[in-house]
Protein backbone atom coordinates (compact mmCIF):
# COMPACT_ATOMS: atom_id res chain seq x y z
CA UNK A 1 0.00 0.00 0.00
CA UNK A 2 1.45 3.71 -1.16
CA UNK A 3 2.21 6.22 1.99
CA UNK A 4 -0.63 8.66 0.70
CA UNK A 5 -3.23 5.87 0.64
CA UNK A 6 -1.75 4.77 4.54
CA UNK A 7 -2.19 9.13 5.48
CA UNK A 8 -5.54 8.55 3.49
CA UNK A 9 -7.01 6.05 5.68
CA UNK A 10 -5.28 6.98 9.35
CA UNK A 11 -7.19 10.35 8.29
CA UNK A 12 -10.59 9.24 7.55
CA UNK A 13 -10.50 6.67 10.54
CA UNK A 14 -9.39 9.30 13.19
CA UNK A 15 -12.41 12.13 11.69
CA UNK A 16 -15.15 8.77 12.21
CA UNK A 17 -13.36 8.24 16.14
CA UNK A 18 -13.93 12.02 16.54
CA UNK A 19 -17.65 11.74 15.27
CA UNK A 20 -18.23 9.14 17.28
CA UNK A 21 -16.82 10.79 20.58
CA UNK A 22 -18.95 14.07 19.94
CA UNK A 23 -22.58 12.50 18.90
CA UNK A 24 -21.84 10.09 22.52
CA UNK A 25 -21.19 13.38 24.53
CA UNK A 26 -24.28 15.60 23.08
CA UNK A 27 -26.49 12.21 23.99
CA UNK A 28 -25.09 12.36 27.10
CA UNK A 29 -24.93 16.10 27.71
CA UNK A 30 -28.30 16.66 25.90
CA UNK A 31 -30.65 14.96 29.15
CA UNK A 32 -28.74 16.53 31.79
CA UNK A 33 -28.87 20.08 30.10
CA UNK A 34 -32.70 20.01 29.81
CA UNK A 35 -32.98 18.79 33.38
CA UNK A 36 -30.73 21.48 34.50
CA UNK A 37 -32.95 24.06 32.59
CA UNK A 38 -36.05 22.31 34.15
CA UNK A 39 -34.63 22.68 37.61
CA UNK A 40 -33.42 26.39 37.48
CA UNK A 41 -36.99 27.00 35.90
CA UNK A 42 -38.59 25.17 38.82
CA UNK A 43 -36.15 26.75 41.19
CA UNK A 44 -37.36 30.29 39.86
CA UNK A 45 -41.21 29.73 40.40
CA UNK A 46 -40.53 28.53 43.78
CA UNK A 47 -39.17 31.72 44.59
CA UNK A 48 -42.49 33.58 43.50
CA UNK A 49 -44.80 34.79 46.09
CA UNK A 50 -48.36 36.36 44.91
CA UNK A 51 -50.40 38.89 47.24
CA UNK A 52 -53.92 38.37 46.86
CA UNK A 53 -56.44 41.10 47.69
CA UNK A 54 -60.00 39.72 47.98
CA UNK A 55 -62.84 42.28 48.04
CA UNK A 56 -66.35 41.79 49.19
CA UNK A 57 -68.36 45.18 48.25
CA UNK A 58 -71.84 45.13 49.57
CA UNK A 59 -74.42 46.97 47.51
CA UNK A 60 -77.96 48.20 48.49
CA UNK A 61 -80.21 50.86 47.72
CA UNK A 62 -81.11 51.15 52.01
CA UNK A 63 -79.78 54.36 53.45
CA UNK A 64 -76.71 53.61 55.03
CA UNK A 65 -73.67 55.38 56.08
CA UNK A 66 -71.33 56.43 53.53
CA UNK A 67 -67.86 55.11 53.54
CA UNK A 68 -64.81 55.74 52.14
CA UNK A 69 -63.67 53.25 49.65
CA UNK A 70 -60.27 51.61 48.86
CA UNK A 71 -58.70 54.14 45.79
CA UNK A 72 -57.51 51.16 43.91
CA UNK A 73 -61.24 50.34 43.49
CA UNK A 74 -62.06 53.68 41.45
CA UNK A 75 -62.16 52.41 38.31
CA UNK A 76 -64.71 49.25 39.89
CA UNK A 77 -66.70 51.18 41.40
CA UNK A 78 -67.27 53.16 38.44
CA UNK A 79 -67.84 50.04 36.21
CA UNK A 80 -70.46 48.88 38.72
CA UNK A 81 -72.27 51.96 39.02
CA UNK A 82 -73.03 52.24 35.23
CA UNK A 83 -73.80 48.25 35.66
CA UNK A 84 -75.75 48.18 38.56
CA UNK A 85 -77.06 51.48 39.55
CA UNK A 86 -77.64 50.80 43.46
CA UNK A 87 -77.20 54.15 45.69
CA UNK A 88 -74.88 52.89 47.64
CA UNK A 89 -71.58 50.95 48.07
CA UNK A 90 -69.88 49.80 50.82
CA UNK A 91 -66.78 47.55 51.73
CA UNK A 92 -67.71 44.56 54.12
CA UNK A 93 -64.42 43.13 54.35
CA UNK A 94 -60.64 42.67 52.58
CA UNK A 95 -58.86 39.59 52.67
CA UNK A 96 -55.05 39.77 52.01
CA UNK A 97 -53.27 36.35 51.47
CA UNK A 98 -49.98 35.52 50.11
CA UNK A 99 -49.42 31.90 48.40
CA UNK A 100 -46.71 30.27 46.62
CA UNK A 101 -46.96 30.80 42.64
CA UNK A 102 -48.72 27.27 41.65
CA UNK A 103 -49.71 26.67 45.02
CA UNK A 104 -53.07 26.84 46.56
CA UNK A 105 -55.41 29.01 49.22
CA UNK A 106 -58.01 28.01 51.40
CA UNK A 107 -59.74 29.80 54.37
CA UNK A 108 -62.66 30.13 56.46
CA UNK A 109 -63.58 32.61 58.75
CA UNK A 110 -66.58 33.98 61.35
CA UNK A 111 -67.48 37.83 60.44
CA UNK A 112 -70.10 40.03 60.96
CA UNK A 113 -73.19 40.22 58.63
CA UNK A 114 -72.33 40.65 55.19
CA UNK A 115 -75.71 42.75 55.13
CA UNK A 116 -76.72 46.50 56.13
CA UNK A 117 -77.03 46.44 60.47
CA UNK A 118 -80.84 47.04 59.30
CA UNK A 119 -81.62 43.30 58.22
CA UNK A 120 -79.95 41.10 60.69
CA UNK A 121 -78.80 41.40 64.09
CA UNK A 122 -74.90 41.82 64.92
CA UNK A 123 -75.63 38.48 67.28
CA UNK A 124 -75.99 36.60 64.26
CA UNK A 125 -72.81 36.65 62.45
CA UNK A 126 -71.97 35.09 58.67
CA UNK A 127 -69.96 32.21 57.83
CA UNK A 128 -67.82 32.36 54.88
CA UNK A 129 -64.92 30.23 52.94
CA UNK A 130 -63.06 31.65 50.08
CA UNK A 131 -60.47 29.00 48.32
CA UNK A 132 -58.77 28.77 45.19
CA UNK A 133 -57.40 24.91 43.85
CA UNK A 134 -54.45 26.55 42.08
CA UNK A 135 -52.92 30.82 41.54
CA UNK A 136 -50.71 30.62 38.69
CA UNK A 137 -48.35 33.62 36.82
CA UNK A 138 -49.03 32.92 33.19
CA UNK A 139 -48.76 35.41 29.68
CA UNK A 140 -51.09 36.02 27.46
CA UNK A 141 -51.38 36.31 23.85
CA UNK A 142 -50.49 40.56 23.83
CA UNK A 143 -47.43 39.02 26.09
CA UNK A 144 -48.64 41.04 29.59
CA UNK A 145 -48.52 38.89 32.96
CA UNK A 146 -51.71 37.86 34.11
CA UNK A 147 -52.78 35.78 37.38
CA UNK A 148 -54.77 32.33 36.77
CA UNK A 149 -56.90 31.57 39.28
CA UNK A 150 -58.20 27.67 39.01
CA UNK A 151 -61.04 26.79 40.56
CA UNK A 152 -61.81 29.68 42.38
CA UNK A 153 -64.71 29.28 45.37
CA UNK A 154 -66.72 31.73 47.42
CA UNK A 155 -69.33 30.72 49.55
CA UNK A 156 -71.34 32.27 52.78
CA UNK A 157 -73.77 31.27 54.90
CA UNK A 158 -75.78 34.79 55.89
CA UNK A 159 -78.67 35.32 58.56
CA UNK A 160 -82.01 36.60 56.93
CA UNK A 161 -84.81 37.81 59.24
CA UNK A 162 -87.55 36.04 57.49
CA UNK A 163 -89.73 37.63 60.32
CA UNK A 164 -90.70 38.34 63.82
CA UNK A 165 -91.93 35.98 66.86
CA UNK A 166 -94.40 37.64 69.02
CA UNK A 167 -95.03 36.29 72.81
CA UNK A 168 -97.18 37.52 75.20
CA UNK A 169 -94.89 37.87 78.27
CA UNK A 170 -91.67 39.19 76.05
CA UNK A 171 -90.65 41.48 73.78
CA UNK A 172 -90.67 40.37 70.13
CA UNK A 173 -87.93 38.51 68.30
CA UNK A 174 -86.22 38.98 65.02
CA UNK A 175 -86.74 35.20 63.25
CA UNK A 176 -83.15 34.69 61.56
CA UNK A 177 -82.69 31.91 59.25
CA UNK A 178 -79.46 31.36 57.48
CA UNK A 179 -79.25 31.19 53.99
CA UNK A 180 -76.31 29.99 51.64
CA UNK A 181 -74.88 32.19 48.56
CA UNK A 182 -71.53 31.81 46.80
CA UNK A 183 -70.01 31.27 43.23
CA UNK A 184 -67.76 28.73 41.26
CA UNK A 185 -65.47 29.78 38.58
CA UNK A 186 -62.20 30.20 36.80
CA UNK A 187 -60.79 33.21 36.23
CA UNK A 188 -57.99 34.83 34.70
CA UNK A 189 -56.75 38.81 35.15
CA UNK A 190 -54.15 41.18 34.48
CA UNK A 191 -51.54 41.12 37.09
CA UNK A 192 -51.88 43.97 39.55
CA UNK A 193 -55.50 45.10 38.12
CA UNK A 194 -58.85 44.53 39.86
CA UNK A 195 -61.36 42.58 38.44
CA UNK A 196 -65.15 41.81 39.52
CA UNK A 197 -65.55 37.98 39.49
CA UNK A 198 -69.73 37.65 40.63
CA UNK A 199 -72.40 39.56 41.61
CA UNK A 200 -74.31 37.06 44.61
CA UNK A 201 -77.81 38.27 45.29
CA UNK A 202 -78.65 38.29 49.53
CA UNK A 203 -81.98 38.01 50.89
CA UNK A 204 -85.04 39.33 49.83
CA UNK A 205 -84.10 43.46 50.25
CA UNK A 206 -82.25 43.31 46.77
CA UNK A 207 -79.15 44.26 48.13
CA UNK A 208 -76.09 42.56 46.81
CA UNK A 209 -72.55 41.05 47.61
CA UNK A 210 -70.17 42.29 44.70
CA UNK A 211 -66.63 39.60 45.00
CA UNK A 212 -63.55 41.89 43.46
CA UNK A 213 -60.49 40.50 43.28
CA UNK A 214 -56.92 41.29 42.55
CA UNK A 215 -53.14 39.68 42.68
CA UNK A 216 -49.79 40.76 42.12
CA UNK A 217 -45.71 38.79 42.35
CA UNK A 218 -43.74 39.52 45.47
CA UNK A 219 -40.48 38.40 45.39
CA UNK A 220 -39.79 38.68 49.40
Amino acid sequence: MSLRKILATFMFSTVMTCLVIGCQQVRAQGPTDTSQSANQRDKRNDDINLDTQLYLLVATNSAVEDTKLPATLDAVIKQLRTSLPFKNYRLAATLINRVRNEGRLSLRWIGGSLLPAAAASSMNPSFNEFKVVQVKLATNAAGQSIVKMEGFSFGARIPIQTGTAIASNAPAAPIINYENTGVNTDISMREGEPVVVGTLNAGPSGDAIILVMSANRTLK
